[in-house]
């Protein structure tokens, strides 16, 4: 395995601190503080700028830690689905990473999987069990 990159390591730290509750109170207690501040500063132009700039600053950055984050997360789950249906009997390993599909392609294959549900869903109504494989 290869070590993480150093953005990764960043991503990865920052969002850890970034999601506990700590944090939140901290952010919290700023805006509280600003809030308090107000009458000092005669609730100015310059007072709600500070809190302005730093607020679009903070989530600008953040969007890109929590697209890092949902990215590697996604990733680790594919391949987690992938390694499910590569070990499970009668899986079709056709479905292995789909993810990398054209649009074209996961149209069909979803064609086909709403088709055995709505069979499925059909004998389930008709009294018959909806388990196990539909290949003969």
């Amino acid at each position: 395995m290869r070590s993480a990159s150093w953005y990764s390591s960043l991503a990865k730290n920052a969002s850890r601190f970034c999601g506990r509750p700590r944090t939140f109170f901290l952010a919290l207690a700023v805006i509280v503080v600003w809030i308090i501040t107000g009458p000092v500063f005669a609730f100015s132009d310059t007072w709600q700028l500070v809190i302005n700039t730093g607020t679009t600053i903070i989530t600008f950055l953040m969007v890109f830690l929590i697209q890092n984050t949902q990215n590697r997360d996604t990733e680790a789950i594919q391949v987690k689905l992938d390694e499910l249906i590569r070990a499970t009997k009668g899986a079709h390993n056709a479905l292995l990473d789909l993810e990398e599909l054209e649009e074209e392609a996961l149209d069909s294959f979803r064609t086909k999987y709403q088709a055995l549900a709505a069979a499925a869903r059909a004998q389930l109504i008709a009294g018959t069990q909806d388990t196990g494989t539909p290949e003969p």
